[in-house]
């Protein structure tokens, strides 16, 4: 795969390296809300089957790309909502604990630590060994060993969202089935740039915001809820999530049961006529792509900037652990901290920065200039 630079609207002289934070918006997209827009002018023109028929094939691209049944799939606001939904169908037997990453991003932290409040568990943190000189091995194993009959449910990220570091998530979501427990994954920050399986991880919950590697809209989220919700009870009762509501002249008939599968768990107003066909055309582009190819490009192009650390001999985390699209830089000691931020402002590289790490995050969109510029001012950065 080329650069596909050409399909942003990206400004032709900065060098955002910041996807991780917010992806730019696809022409596809802009196009897809403009028309939305318009649309919007005359409501008249919108249909009773306009309010089910995108979002039935916005599952269909999103179940494509993790192995999954568009049945499954529920739309959701935002990560802290999925979060929210799936705990709210989790039971806790005495003496039973929830485990969560260090350092895990605040919506999942404090989602699982209201849970464990309510049902009177204790919340364990699992992180690396601090003495090690990389992360990824130790917390690996430190997580898998933390997972025992006593733990009802564990939340975590697919990677983790300050420093990519990737988790085997194969192995824990077979160790949480031997136990038990439930596993709720938070995909924002690698579903669409990295392989995901929900079957072959055994992963019961994945919930994703979109506007990262899914190329949507702030405000717009995605999530697939495995056969351990089968069932439950959603957050809202939406109208839109009963078995009639498409009969629009007979709603008030009311009918007590839930659409199929995982549709009880749809936000209301799932319809979103702005935000929805802009997270279509970010789907459908992806599996155009198709994912291994996005993790490829950006494996590739990311290359000379690990062989730059190398040679100002900085401690690099094991290649199997490592993210090709998300990744936190330690940097050179003889890097001067303030001046570098100075460089990185003149110079308009846009990334961010994350506990004690510089978080660099490429996509599809990013070249060889980027990843260059954001090495020269590295080594203009050094502390004389």
């Amino acid at each position: 795969m080329d650069s596909q630079k050409h399909l942003f609207n990206l400004d032709q002289d900065i060098h955002y390296l910041n996807c991780g934070s917010k992806s730019p918006l696809l022409k596809s997209a802009e196009a897809a809300a403009i028309a939305a827009l318009i649309q919007a002018r005359n409501p008249f023109q919108i249909t009773p089957e306009d309010f089910f028929a995108l979002p039935k094939e916005v599952k269909a691209r999103f179940a494509e790309l993790i192995n999954c049944d568009p049945l499954q799939v529920a739309l959701i606001p935002s990560s802290s909502y999925g979060f929210a939904t799936a705990l709210g169908n989790v039971s806790c037997a005495p003496g039973q604990h929830a485990i969560v990453l260090e350092d895990e991003f605040p919506s999942g932290y404090f989602s699982l630590k209201s849970w464990c409040h309510k049902n009177q568990a204790e919340l364990k943190v699992v992180g690396p060994d601090k003495e090690a000189l990389t992360q990824g091995e130790s917390w690996n194993k430190n997580l898998l060993d933390s997972i025992t009959p006593e733990t009802a449910v564990v939340l975590m990220s697919s990677i983790h969202w300050m420093n990519g570091l990737k988790f085997d998530l194969e192995s824990i979501g077979q160790k949480c089935k031997t136990v038990g427990a439930i596993f709720i994954v938070d995909g924002t920050q690698s579903v669409g740039a990295v392989e995901m399986d929900v079957k072959r991880f055994k992963i019961d919950a994945l919930i994703c915001a979109s506007y990262k590697w899914l190329f949507g809209s702030y405000g717009i989220g995605i999530s697939y809820f495995g056969h351990a919700f089968d069932g439950g009870q959603p957050l809202e009762e939406s109208w839109m999530n009963r078995t009639n509501s498409q009969d629009f002249g007979n709603l008030t008939n009311y009918d007590h049961e839930y659409t199929e599968d995982s549709g009880r768990y749809n936000v209301g107003e799932m319809s979103n006529f702005i935000l929805l066909p802009m997270l279509n055309e970010g789907l459908k582009q992806i599996n155009e792509w198709t994912v291994v190819e996005i993790e490829r490009y950006c494996r590739e192009l990311t290359i000379p900037l690990y062989e730059y650390l190398k040679s100002r001999n900085v401690v690099l985390e094991k290649e199997s652990y490592t993210s090709h699209h998300l990744f936190g830089l330690k940097l050179p000691e003889d890097i001067d901290a303030e001046l570098l931020m100075d460089n990185l402002q003149k110079n308009r590289v846009f990334v961010s920065n994350r506990g004690e790490n510089l978080r660099v995050s490429v996509n599809v969109f990013n070249t060889e200039a980027d990843i260059d510029k954001l090495i020269q001012v590295l080594e203009a950065s050094r502390a004389s």
